[in-house]
């Protein structure tokens, strides 16, 4: 059994305005997952230092964040950041450049937690709905061909509102989509905007949104979490 989260971290800011990493470390504790897709891990401006540091991270939990040897301040690749066990052994990782209106990109880790292995591929989309559907296009095509290895799980915020159309059905098509729920807003979930999909080579036991009283103050969106088994 893995479990796997994702959660849009807001660049470390509260719904009270204020920005305190340690919330996020505290929220990322209670969800317990075995590896967690990160996104707006980074600041927005200047040399986009990560939004969680290092050292605190390695204080204060069982999580370090996969080196993706881009931006030597930041935690991840225009934002999106994977976070692992200290325990688990990183195989190999990546990043994609997506077609995109806006700075946007995806990520990839392939790893090793209890002997199993599996890629997992982190994301942001674009708020238009055509560039959605032309980086989901260019994410399907290259977890594909990682699923010939590996099995594979998505996950991020894809930013569609829509409950079935757009991207989500694009990737519908290729993966397993789980219903975790609705994460945004934190204070009041309306949206299922965060997701996580999976290869068919994965049973889904058991998902859901993260939504405690740190998880509401730390960020505008909830977490989302999967337990995934190999079938």
């Amino acid at each position: 059994m893995l479990k796997v989260a994702s959660y849009n971290i807001h660049k470390g800011i509260g719904t009270d305005r204020r920005r305190n990493p340690g919330r996020i470390i505290d929220v990322l504790n209670e969800i317990d997952a075995d590896i967690i897709a990160l996104q707006e891990a980074d600041r927005r401006f200047g040399a986009r230092a990560a939004a969680i540091p290092e050292k605190l991270l390695e204080m204060h939990s069982d999580y370090r964040a996969i080196p993706l040897d881009v931006q030597t301040d930041s935690m991840g690749w225009h934002g999106n950041a994977i976070l692992v066990r200290n325990s688990a052994e990183v195989i190999a990782h990546d990043i994609m450049h997506i077609p995109c209106l806006e700075p946007r990109g995806a990520i990839m880790a392939h790893c090793e937690l209890a002997g199993q292995q599996l890629a997992v591929f982190g994301m942001h989309l674009d708020l238009s709905g055509l560039w959605r559907r032309r980086q989901a296009a260019a994410i399907i095509k290259l977890a594909q061909e990682k699923e010939r290895e590996v099995p594979v799980v998505l996950m991020g915020d894809l930013n569609e509102w829509s409950a079935a159309g757009g991207c989500l059905k694009d990737f519908g098509k290729a993966f397993d989509m789980v219903d975790c729920g609705r994460s945004f807003h934190s204070r009041s979930p309306i949206a299922t905007l965060d997701r996580i999909m999976h290869s068919g080579s994965f049973d889904c036991t058991g998902a859901g949104v993260h939504d405690s009283p740190a998880a509401r103050k730390a960020s505008d969106h909830l977490p989302v979490w999967a337990n995934l088994m190999r079938g």
